[in-house]
C-alpha cells in the first residue's frame, strides 16, 4: 500500500514541477489559492479528488508509541524538505509526548485538515526557495488557522510566501552560533535574550515583509520571525539538535504555548516494539545477520536471540581487511561472551581486488560485473564505499552457498541500520528531498534492491546512536560492548584520503590569500587590500575585534591542504578543502585556534574542515600531495599501526568515555618540504586525530585539548605516532559537524 501510495505522490509531484512557475508567490496573492510550482486545476483535481481519499505517504517515522486511555490524539504534521535532522524534529517532539507524522513538503493543506492535524513544523533542506526547480509546496498553509513554525528552509519559505526576499549573501554559516532573541516572543517564553544555537545555510533572508515580526537576529542578519495572529513562526536555525542549546523549549513554547496542544502521547517499550517488529517479519525463516562487534549489530542480535530459535539465526563476521589491528579476532570473541555462535571468514584479498559492480539495468536485474578499477586502484570515496558495500553482499552470498548450502534469496538479511545512515545515504526510506552525503555499506544500491524485494529487516531505523546504547544496556549487554565507539562498516577504508593527484579549486589562490588575512587579520600588510576590507564587512564586530587581538598576539599560520574532505552544510554535501593551522606559541592556544575553524569556513567558500597541525609553524605551502591508494601491507599498515597507538592511549589514560568516537585519518599530505619534485614526490604520509563529541552523531563538536579531553592524553598520542616510519606531521581536527562530518570521507 504504501508504494502505491508513493506512486500516486511522485504522479502528483511530476505534474506539479512539469508546469512550474518561477518565483514564489506571497501569500493572499491571486496564486496562493493553489500549490506553488503548479497548474490551479491539476492541483484542484489532486487535492479534491483521489489523492485526499488516500492518505499521503508516512515516512519511515517513531511508531513506538501509544494514546493516553481514551485519549483523542493532537497530532503534529513534519513536512519534509529534505533536512538531515528532519528525523530529529520528530523525536523531539515525540520526547514532549506529542504525536507526529512526516510527510512530504507537496502534501495539500486539505489533506492535513482532513487529517485533523493541529501544527505543522516545515523542516530545513539543501534545496533553494528561489530556485528554477524550488520544492512544490502548498502556500495556502501560511494562510490557514493551524499554528506553523518553518525551520531553515521553512523560515525561508514563510518569509517568501509572505512576501519578503530570500537571496545570497557574502557569507554562510555552518556552526554554533550565538544570537539575540526577542524574550516577548511565546517562541522564545523562559529564555535568554543570548542564545546558543546552530546555523547551517548559504542563503538568508534579506528583505521582510510589514505583515512579518522580527522576533530573532544573529547582528543584522535575520534568523526568526513571526505573523502573532496568525501564528505563524520561522526560525533559521535548528532547534531540533543539540548544538542548539535551548532547542526543546522552543519546541515546547511552539507546541503547547501557541498552538495549545496536549502532551497525550506515551512512549511505549522500544524493546518490545522492535521484538514485534521482528517476530512479524521473521515467522519461520532463516536469518543472516552480519556483524561487525559495533553497538549496532549487536544490538539487533541480542534482540534476534530473542525471537528466533538457534537454527534460524546466521551471524557471519566478515574480515574485509580493513579492521583495526586485531580487532576481527576480538569482536568474535566478545560475541562468544554473550553466547553468540559467530561464523568468520577473512575475505580481505576478496575485497581489496573487487570492482564497481552495477544493475544492467534501472528495474532490479542482477548484478554484473563491469571494467573499473579494483578497490586497491580506487581513490574517490564513494566508489570505495559503493566497491565495499556490494562486495559484503557478495561473499556473505558465498558463505551461504558454500557453507550453508544456502542461496541469498532463502534468507532474510538483518541490519543494524539507524536512521543517520539512511539520512546521510540519501534514502528515500528517510527523506524524499534529502542529498546524498555518503555512502553507508548498509544501504548500498544492492541493499535496496534486497529491501524492495521484502529480503531485508531493519529493527533499528528509527534510533539514533544513543537510543540504540540505551536499549542496549536494557536488553542486558555489557557496557563495553554498549558503549564502543561506532567504526564505519567499510573499516579503515574509508579513514584513508586517496587521491593520485593534487586537488585544487577553481578559487584556490583567492583561497589561500583569504585564509592568510584570517591568519594575520592585524598585520598592516593587509590594511589596503580589498580582500582584506571583503573579509571584515562579512565579520561581526565581535569577530572583527577577537580577530585583531588573536593576531596581535599569537602568530598563526594558515595553508590551504591540496586534497578533498567530505562535509555537510545547508544540508547538503560539500566536498572542500582542508585548512592546516600552525604556530610556535606555546602552550598551544586552543580556544583560539578552535574560534578560528569557527570563522574560516564562513569566509573561505571553498574549505569546510580546519586542522591543527603540531609542530614548529609550517612555513611553506603544500603543493603536491604522496601518490595513495589503497596498497596492502604499506598504507594500509600504516593506519591500522597508528590507530592502533591513538585508541591505546586514550583508552590507557581513561579518557575513551569523555568523546563519542575519536577517527585517526591517513591523509596524502608531507609538510616541511619547499620544494618536492613533481616526477617523485615524497612518500610520507600525515596522520589526523579527531575527537568528537555527540550525542545522536547528526551533530557534533571537536573535543578541545584541555577542556574536554587532558591535552596531555594528545601530546602523548602524537609523541607515538611520530615514531611510525613514513609520518609526516599529526593534526587534530577542530572542525564542528557541520561543517564537517564525523569522518573525512
Amino acid at each position: 500500500m504504501v508504494e502505491e501510495v508513493w506512486q500516486v505522490m511522485n504522479i502528483f509531484s511530476s505534474k506539479s514541477r512539469a508546469s512550474a512557475t518561477v518565483g514564489v508567490q506571497p501569500v493572499g496573492s491571486a496564486a496562493s489559492s493553489t500549490m506553488v510550482g503548479s497548474s490551479r486545476t491539476d492541483l484542484l483535481e489532486s487535492s479534491l479528488g483521489g489523492y485526499t481519499s488516500v492518505p499521503p505517504p508516512v515516512l519511515l517515522a517513531n511508531g513506538n508509541g501509544v494514546a493516553a486511555p481514551h485519549a483523542d490524539l493532537d497530532k503534529v504534521a513534519i513536512l519534509d524538505a529534505g533536512s538531515q535532522f528532519g528525523k530529529v524534529i520528530d523525536r523531539r517532539v515525540r520526547e514532549l509526548n506529542v504525536y507526529t507524522e512526516m510527510l512530504p513538503l507537496e502534501t495539500p493543506l486539505a489533506v492535513l485538515l482532513e487529517r485533523g492535524f493541529k501544527a505543522i513544523i516545515i523542516s530545513g533542506g539543501p534545496a533553494s526557495v528561489f530556485a528554477e526547480d524550488a520544492l512544490v509546496y502548498d502556500p495556502a498553509l501560511f494562510q490557514s488557522p493551524i499554528p506553523v513554525l518553518g525551520l531553515c528552509y521553512g523560515f525561508q519559505l514563510m518569509n517568501t510566501a509572505y512576501g519578503g526576499m530570500v537571496g545570497k549573501t557574502a557569507r554562510r554559516n555552518d556552526g554554533q552560533t550565538k544570537i539575540e532573541v526577542d524574550q516577548n516572543s511565546l517562541l522564545f517564553k523562559k529564555m535568554d535574550t543570548i542564545q546558543e544555537v546552530l546555523l547551517s545555510h548559504g542563503d538568508s533572508v534579506t528583505i521582510v515583509p510589514n505583515n512579518l515580526t522580527v522576533i530573532a537576529k544573529y547582528n543584522d542578519l535575520v534568523v526568526g520571525i513571526a505573523n502573532v495572529e496568525q501564528k505563524k513562526y520561522g526560525v533559521q536555525f535548528h532547534p531540533e539538535v543539540d548544538l542548539t542549546v535551548n532547542g526543546m523549549q522552543i519546541f515546547r513554547n511552539f507546541l503547547f504555548e501557541i498552538a495549545g496542544l496536549r502532551a497525550n502521547f506515551l512512549m511505549a517499550n522500544r524493546e518490545q516494539e522492535c521484538l514485534n517488529y521482528i517476530r512479524s517479519h521473521v515467522k519461520s525463516k532463516t536469518v543472516l545477520l552480519l556483524a561487525s562487534g559495533g553497538v549496532d549489530s549487536t544490538v539487533c542480535a541480542a534482540l534476534l536471540r530473542k525471537v528466533c530459535s538457534p537454527d534460524q539465526l546466521i551471524i557471519l563476521h566478515i574480515d574485509n581487511g580493513f579492521m583495526r589491528k586485531n580487532e576481527s579476532l576480538q569482536v568474535v570473541e566478545s560475541l562468544k561472551k554473550i553466547g553468540l555462535k559467530v561464523i568468520h571468514r577473512d575475505f580481505s584479498d576478496r575485497f581489496r581486488y573487487a570492482r564497481r559492480r552495477r544493475p544492467e539495468e534501472e528495474d532490479g536485474a542482477d548484478y554484473v560485473s563491469v571494467v573499473s578499477p579494483t578497490l586497491m586502484e580506487t581513490v574517490d570515496p564513494e566508489e570505495k564505499r559503493k566497491i565495499i558495500g556490494d562486495t559484503f553482499m557478495e561473499v556473505a552470498n558465498v558463505v551461504l552457498k558454500e557453507d550453508l548450502k544456502l542461496e541469498l534469496n532463502d534468507v532474510l538479511l538483518c541490519q543494524g541500520t539507524l536512521r543517520p545512515d539512511l539520512i546521510e545515504s540519501s534514502s528515500k526510506m528517510a527523506s524524499q528531498h534529502s542529498e546524498a552525503i555518503k555512502t553507508h555499506h548498509n544501504d548500498t544500491n544492492f541493499v535496496r534492491q534486497l529491501r524492495a524485494r521484502g529480503l531485508v529487516i531493519e529493527p533499528l531505523t528509527d534510533f539514533h546512536k544513543d537510543e540504540v546504547r540505551r536499549l542496549g544496556l536494557d536488553l542486558g549487554l555489557p557496557a563495553e560492548l554498549v558503549n564502543r565507539h561506532p567504526f564505519p562498516g567499510p573499516g579503515l577504508a574509508v579513514r584513508v584520503i586517496c587521491a593520485n593527484e593534487p586537488y585544487k579549486a577553481k578559487d584556490y589562490d583567492r583561497t589561500v590569500i583569504l585564509l592568510r588575512i584570517i591568519c594575520s587579520f592585524s598585520s598592516p600588510t593587509w590594511h589596503l587590500s580589498v580582500l582584506h576590507e571583503n573579509v571584515r564587512n562579512t565579520l561581526t564586530l565581535e569577530e572583527v575585534d577577537f580577530l585583531k587581538r588573536a593576531t596581535k598576539e599569537y602568530v598563526i599560520a594558515g595553508h590551504v591542504l591540496p586534497i578533498r574532505s567530505v562535509g555537510v552544510q545547508g544540508d547538503g554535501r560539500s566536498f572542500k578543502h582542508v585548512a592546516a593551522l600552525s604556530t610556535d606559541s606555546r602552550p598551544i592556544p586552543w580556544p583560539v585556534l578552535s574560534r578560528l575553524a569557527e570563522i574560516i569556513p564562513r569566509i573561505c567558500q571553498s574549505i569546510s574542515r580546519v586542522a591543527y597541525a603540531f609542530g614548529p609553524v609550517v612555513k611553506h605551502e603544500i603543493e603536491f600531495i604522496t601518490e595513495t591508494t589503497l596498497v596492502p601491507f604499506h598504507v594500509v599498515s600504516k593506519i591500522q599501526d597508528v590507530d592502533a597507538i591513538a585508541q591505546k592511549v586514550l583508552w590507557d589514560s581513561g579518557s575513551y568515555l569523555s568523546v563519542a568516537q575519536m577517527p585517526v585519518i591517513l591523509i596524502p599530505v608531507v609538510f616541511d618540504e619547499d620544494t618536492v619534485d613533481p616526477a617523485f614526490p615524497g612518500r610520507k604520509h600525515s596522520v589526523v586525530l579527531r575527537p568528537f563529541i555527540s550525542n545522536d552523531f547528526m551533530t557534533g563538536i571537536a573535543a578541545l585539548p584541555g577542556k574536554h579531553i587532558p591535552e596531555e592524553v594528545i601530546l602523548k598520542m602524537v609523541t607515538e605516532i611520530q615514531k611510525v616510519g613514513g609520518i609526516s606531521r599529526v593534526l587534530y581536527d577542530l572542525t564542528c559537524k557541520p561543517p564537517g562530518t564525523t569522518e573525512w570521507e
